[in-house]
């Protein structure tokens, strides 16, 4: 690259998650982000930015993306893992899994928007850490894919969270 990437937060999360638990089991990592399905956050948005946020309560879903912030450096040299850290499923290179070990810490998640208040927003199922800084938000549209394929093993992980 000829130039150097920049990025700068457009905002922080706040919310009761202060910190994960690793090498929990994985059925106790699913119980917890079924739990966390319907806890709220706020993503609070700079001020000087809450004219971009104009319309996004249109939306029933937004897409959050995020830098993991706690992320030791090590968990930055990852380069395969087994997929909710769990030996159950295969040994996979981690960009083939949503884990947050990963070169650049960047994860999203799609999220219900609960409501806007001024640059606050309040979303239900936010899986970041209190204080993690939001990179962007997008409004989340239904893809029109569709032959979509998924390897077992996260077909198994899905089915964990059908009600």
């Amino acid at each position: 690259m000829d130039q150097p990437m920049q990025l700068r937060p457009i905002g922080t999360v706040r919310n009761e998650t202060k910190e994960r638990s690793p090498g929990q089991p994985w059925r106790e990592t699913v119980a917890r982000m079924k739990n966390q399905r319907e806890a709220v956050s706020e993503i609070i948005i700079d001020a000087g930015l809450a004219g971009a946020l104009e319309g996004i309560e249109e939306f029933s879903h937004i897409v959050v993306l995020y830098w993991a912030h706690r992320l030791p450096p090590e968990g930055r040299s990852t380069t395969r893992v087994h997929p909710l850290g769990s030996p159950d499923f295969p040994e996979v290179g981690a960009f083939a899994t949503q884990s947050p070990a990963r070169p650049n810490p960047i994860l999203t998640t799609t999220v219900r928007l609960v409501g806007r208040q001024g640059n606050v927003l309040r979303v239900a199922g936010l899986d970041a850490l209190d204080g993690s800084p939001v990179l962007d938000i997008k409004p989340y549209v239904p893809d029109y894919f569709k032959d979509i394929r998924l390897p077992d093993w996260m077909r198994r992980i899905g089915r964990q969270f059908e009600d």
